[in-house]
């Protein structure tokens, strides 16, 4: 007999996977398609302090560790597989894959973000090897090196704080005057002697061979340029980048309905233009993305999915 899901959820951050324990604990047959290790972004995060109730010092891991373990504990599945296709036009919707194909009566998009590149020569050639997207994954390969922070917002100035566990000295470099992250943080990032700041200034180029050995930097109101060469006792530096992300949604161009940047359109009930097919998460185009608001998004993206397989389907 041909299985077809009550709901298939793609990606398992925390969007999709708030998706899956709503859509599963409403006895929903339900399947979590993730092309790696479920909890996107923030299984990089160290610590996630303003996520309401959460442990003291919990680390984005655990948090995503316990949403996993919820999931299963209602009975939603999870498979590992990258969706090529979908074809969504009929009432039961096909999504290709590049192990298998599934089927479902709906379809949750959070397939999320992927780290925007400054677009430098050298970056992509030398990731892993000295340019990071990752402070979490990295910042041990760094410690007692300088490192550099490009970027001004949440993000980067957390980061840049949780870099000066490991670096002897984190240099903040951001194309505006002023930084764009909230009052808060930037108290302690301007609080905390290990960190430095270059204004106004964006990288033009990153050096090496095989490794980070120097950057330049381009100072956006005079012009001018200044390159930085690694310190000869330490032969390299760390570059962490953190200039916003860019939707995971690729496959879904000309399908569903995206703003100018590919995030996907939905109205307040997380319903695309396509119906049965519902977005949430990173991967939608809204004012805050956070593990609250993307797990907010997943739940009701899985509660109307269940209406609409009750008043449109049957």
């Amino acid at each position: 007999m041909e299985n077809i899901y009550d709901v298939i959820i793609i990606g398992g951050g925390p969007a999709g996977l708030s998706a899956g324990l709503y859509a599963a604990r409403g006895k929903m047959s339900t399947l979590i398609l993730e092309k790696e290790k479920a909890g996107g972004q923030i299984v990089s995060t160290e610590e996630v302090a303003n996520y309401p109730g959460s442990m003291q010092n919990a680390t984005g891991p655990i948090l995503i560790d316990r949403m996993v373990e919820q999931c299963n504990e209602f009975g939603a599945k999870f498979e590992k597989d990258t969706i090529k296709d979908i074809k969504v036009d009929e009432s039961i919707k096909v999504l290709v894959g590049e192990k298998a194909t599934y089927k479902a009566k709906s379809i949750i998009i959070a397939s999320g973000a992927n780290p925007r590149p400054i677009g430098a020569p050298g970056e992509r050639e030398l990731t892993g090897k000295g340019v990071s997207y990752c402070a979490t994954c990295d910042a041990d390969f760094f410690t007692d090196l300088e490192v550099f922070v490009i970027g001004g917002g949440d993000s980067a100035v957390e980061e840049a704080i949780f870099l000066t566990k490991f670096a002897r000295k984190v240099t903040i470099v951001h194309r505006r005057d002023e930084l764009r992250a909230a009052k808060s943080i930037q108290d302690k990032a301007f609080n905390n002697a290990k960190i430095d700041f270059i204004w106004d200034s964006t990288v033009t180029e990153i050096k090496g061979d095989g490794i980070v050995e120097s950057v330049v930097f381009k100072n956006l109101k005079t012009g001018e340029t200044t390159e930085y060469t690694a310190n000869e006792d330490d032969g390299t530096f760390g570059i962490f980048v953190f200039v916003g992300y860019i939707p995971a949604t690729e496959i879904f161009k000309g399908i569903i309905n995206m703003d100018e940047v590919g995030y996907i359109i939905t109205d307040d009930n997380m319903k695309t233009n396509v119906p049965g097919v519902f977005a949430a998460g990173d991967c939608r185009v809204k004012s805050l993305r956070q593990v609250i608001t993307a797990a907010a998004d997943g739940a009701i993206a899985a509660i109307q999915a269940e209406k609409y397989i009750e008043n449109e389907l049957e």
